[in-house]
């Protein structure tokens, strides 16, 4: 039986989960959430996630919430490596490096996507420059970091792909999509491996999805 997962994959979030699923080989189906009529904050859509987000995911009687929980699940099922679970020492690893992906690259992130893309073309707003400013000089902290870590392995936890480098792909995927893409310029390292990242056949499948939806 396909898994289902409810949400857009125009969201960072529900492209997060939709990449593992690709990397799993796994069956599933989208079924979009429509924000415009706040379909997300409805009774049904709560049952699935109580905080009225995207994405969701049932399989089975099972369903779940939060994108890289899901992600977890997934990959676990399906017996992938991007876990690295076998390793003790290479899964915490993964570990540590999905929560810095989380903590010091998502939040910043998620500010200048939404200030440079979302708030004027789906709001009608204006762009708060200092705030972009602000979130960018933390993404440039975090990219320092990555630049050094990325001198000594070819990926973030170590010579291996894993969740913790694909889990940076919808963000990163929208960063080039703002006026602010060559902040990558300074980093040629993060810049490899963003460059890297995006040309899996998995993501090149769910960025067309993105589009789509976008």
């Amino acid at each position: 039986m396909a898994m289902k997962v409810y949400g857009l994959p125009m969201s960072t979030n529900v492209a997060r989960v939709l990449v593992c699923l690709e990397e799993a080989g796994a069956q599933y189906e989208v079924i979009p959430i429509d924000f415009s009529t706040a379909e997300h904050k409805s009774p049904e859509h709560t049952s699935r996630n109580p905080f009225g987000q995207v994405p969701a995911l049932q399989d089975g009687d099972l369903i779940l919430f939060e994108s890289r929980a899901i992600s977890k699940y997934v990959l676990r099922k399906n017996n992938s490596e991007l876990l690295k679970e076998y390793n003790i020492s290479e899964s915490a690893k993964v570990d540590v490096w999905l929560e810095v992906e989380s903590h010091q690259f998502d939040i910043p992130m998620a500010v200048v996507i939404y200030q440079c893309l979302i708030l004027p073309v789906y709001f009608g707003g204006e762009t708060d420059v200092k705030v972009v400013e602000e979130n960018l000089e933390k993404l440039k902290k975090t990219f320092q970091v990555y630049e050094k870590r990325l001198f000594k392995f070819k990926y973030l936890a170590g010579d291996f792909l894993s969740l913790a480098d694909l889990s940076h792909f919808p963000s990163a995927y929208y960063l080039l999509a703002t006026p602010h893409a060559t902040i990558l310029d300074e980093f040629p390292l993060v810049n490899a491996w963003v460059t890297d990242m995006l040309a899996r056949p998995t993501v090149k499948k769910v960025i067309e999805m993105m589009k789509a939806t976008a």
